[in-house]
């Protein structure tokens, strides 16, 4: 045998024994759906959702609070996806992470998540804690306080092959944009921190749901013409991979793909198992690209965890300008057998003519009802003036484009909340 049939021969039964040992260690023993204990009826799945998503950015005072919770029960929505993680910061007091530079990484004095909870209770509806799950900082700057994740656990994040860190800000053309830096859920121990972070949420507050926003890798180009490395290549994370497939990541691109999805499983996997250990009275939900095969250019196979039954709601990110486009991209979550509620998100676009833009909302939410029952709306702030200076402008133009927003959306909203 040639010295080069033998390299080639050794290639091949790497390939094989990655292959099998990829499958075998794909997750726990439940990831598997028929491990999984059945839950009890959760009381957000009983009727269609009618979901908004409300910002870290939205909210500074008490009074905002009960204003947005206020607004969104008079909009006819019933789901409030209220965000309180954003980087590695948090809007309500926590001994594990440090108070959101929204409030200057200090206590506001209230807690603007037991308010919210209190708040959308109190009016029948029903509230998730949404939270950024990979990102752990933005920039261009760094956190202004030392106790932040960025400082306390460098080794935490992404690390390209020469061992240079992911940089808080991305300049290409002169165009420079500072952009998320995140954690590296291929370390188990990354994947126990998340898991602890939200364990001490969903434990200490009457949450109906946990929703997970970036549960994936932000590894999308953040300036026109960026080349973004294949994170991480970290010793550690290089090490684990080896020890699991004998192989590095450049031998099996296919393979070491493979294998950093399999990571975000097992964290989405970790999370379900706490959740359902916690509070099983409350859902886990994710926001997901609508387009799957997109999405497992991020790790995230969200088709994956509704079959394996990891997942409570899935929340399309299903934000386009074509009706069509919108209604064809249900298919394949459709199709999944699954019992995991599918919710289409729209978006509200900026650009466009206020009328037509509502009129676009409408018409999706209708497709969305008739479709799968359920929709959420892309964002508060597109439909309600709030403290959001980084989605939306506040200045008067801006509020009568949400006043006719206002004016035709929500109609359609409430005459599906009186249908119910």
């Amino acid at each position: 045998m040639t010295h080069k049939h033998a390299n080639q021969l050794r290639t091949v039964a790497l390939t094989l024994i990655a292959t099998v040992t990829l499958v075998m260690t794909s997750g726990c023993a439940w990831f598997k759906k028929d491990t999984i204990q059945p839950k009890p009826s959760k009381p957000s799945m009983k009727e269609p959702i009618r979901a908004i998503w409300v910002t870290r950015y939205d909210y500074k005072t008490a009074d905002d609070v009960r204003r947005i919770i206020d607004n969104c029960a008079r909009g006819g929505f019933n789901t409030v996806l209220f965000q309180v993680r954003g980087n590695g910061t948090v809007s309500y007091p926590s001994k594990l992470e440090p108070w959101a530079e929204q409030f200057n990484y200090e206590s506001p004095g209230y807690d603007p998540l037991a308010l919210a909870i209190e708040e959308a209770h109190k009016r029948g509806l029903m509230l998730q804690a949404w939270v950024n799950v990979m990102p752990a900082w933005k920039g261009p700057d760094q956190p202004g306080i030392r106790n932040q994740l960025y400082f306390k656990h460098p080794d935490w994040f992404w690390y390209d092959q020469s061992g240079t860190r992911q940089p808080l800000n991305h300049t290409v053309g002169g165009k420079s944009r500072g952009w998320y830096v995140s954690l590296n859920p291929c370390l188990p121990e990354v994947r126990e921190y998340l898991v602890a972070v939200f364990h001490d949420l969903v434990a200490r507050y009457d949450i109906d749901g946990l929703h997970m926003d970036y549960i994936r890798f932000p590894n999308e180009s953040v300036v026109p013409g960026e080349k973004i490395p294949d994170y991480p290549r970290d010793a550690r994370t290089l090490a684990l991979y080896h020890k699991t497939t004998g192989m590095n990541p450049d031998q099996d691109p296919a393979a070491w793909k493979q294998w950093r999805t399999n990571q975000v499983n097992q964290l989405v996997a970790d999370v379900y198992r706490m959740v359902q250990d916690t509070r099983p009275s409350a859902v886990l939900s994710a926001a997901v690209g609508s387009v799957p095969a997109r999405g497992l250019t991020h790790h995230q196979d969200g088709l994956r965890w509704m079959t394996d039954g990891i997942i409570d709601q899935v929340y399309l990110m299903n934000y386009t300008d074509s009706v069509p486009k919108f209604a064809q991209r249900f298919a394949p979550w459709m199709n999944s057998e699954s019992d995991t509620a599918v919710v289409p998100g729209l978006g509200i676009r900026q650009q466009l003519e206020a009328k037509h833009g509502a009129d676009i909302a409408v018409a999706q939410i209708d497709v969305a009802v008739n479709s799968v029952k359920h929709f959420a709306v892309f964002a508060y702030s597109g439909i309600f003036d709030s403290n959001n200076n980084v989605l939306t402008r506040q200045s008067d133009p801006e509020h009568q484009k949400r006043v006719i927003r206002q004016e035709t959306i929500l109609p359609k909203i409430r005459s599906l909340a009186r249908k119910r």
